[in-house]
């Protein structure tokens, strides 16, 4: 029987990296493995000074919906799915996660987005750790969290807002109704819309003009611009955690998870 093809892709293509998220059958929801993958290649692309950009896509025809919630580890961090590769190298899964879905680190090199479907909860949360990002005409773009008792808790709270109107990151994590490409476009999220099946190809053609540019030049001026902001991303962090963790412990959180593992509304009580 042929071994499963690994959940994240790496290829090399001269001085670019193109990362695939490959979990097509469950529209490449995050799993154990993936996450673990992602934050082994962000370490090797971020110790390799001739990789000049990286661009992060999915398989098929979804980009990434979020967290597989099957068995509800991504709530329950300290339980991971059976056989699962988190944690590693001594790190707690907590940490592994955070690495790997960039919410404790910032990629140094440039990465850019191909956006080829949905991009929903944790994908859209990862987005906004993307530099340059392409959508396909039909992606769609959301934080559900809140639906299922849950907070967009993985950066969004405190980035979104920074990135797109206030008003529209406000709605979208407080109603968890998604966005389409062109109001994603239109709100700032996403630079570029282009048709369907193109997305790769434009983020290729926008990582070479990156990767011919000064190396040094680029990652200095992406490391001014993220350290130059408001509030400090690692204080912001903290304060969202306390927030964040409050909600994951509660009563709710669990119903929320319950009540779509069973295919039902969610009576939610707000304890």
């Amino acid at each position: 029987m042929a071994e499963p093809e690994p959940q994240l892709k790496f290829e090399r293509d001269g001085d670019v990296v193109i990362l695939t998220m490959n979990n097509p059958r469950r529209k490449n929801a995050l799993t154990p493995e993936m996450i673990s993958l992602m934050a082994e290649a962000w370490d090797e692309i971020d110790a390799d000074d001739s990789i000049r950009a990286a661009i992060l896509t999915g398989a098929g025809t979804s980009y990434c919906v979020g967290g597989d919630l099957a068995d509800g580890w991504m709530v329950n961090k300290s339980k991971p799915a059976a056989g699962s590769p988190l944690p590693r190298e001594g790190k707690s899964a907590g940490s592994v996660i955070s690495e790997g879905l960039l919410l404790s680190r910032s990629l140094a090199t440039p990465l850019i987005a191909a956006v080829n479907g949905p991009c929903l909860g944790g994908g859209c949360e990862m987005l906004q750790q993307t530099d340059i990002r392409v959508a396909e005409e039909h992606a769609t773009f959301g934080l559900p969290e809140a639906q299922l008792g849950l907070i967009a808790g993985a950066g969004s709270t405190v980035r979104l807002k920074r990135q797109m109107s206030y008003t529209k990151a406000m709605e979208m994590i407080l109603t968890g109704d998604p966005l389409t490409a062109a109001e994603a476009y239109h709100f700032g999220l996403v630079g570029h819309v282009v048709p369907t099946g193109q997305s790769l190809e434009r983020a290729r053609r926008l990582a070479a003009r990156v990767a011919a540019n000064g190396p040094l030049a680029v990652r200095n001026a992406k490391a001014s611009i993220l350290r130059s902001g408001w509030i400090d991303d690692e204080d912001a962090r903290r304060i969202e955690q306390r927030f964040v963790l409050e909600v994951m412990r509660s009563a709710d959180a669990k119903e929320g998870l319950a009540a779509f593992a069973d295919k039902r509304a969610p009576r939610f009580t707000g304890k």
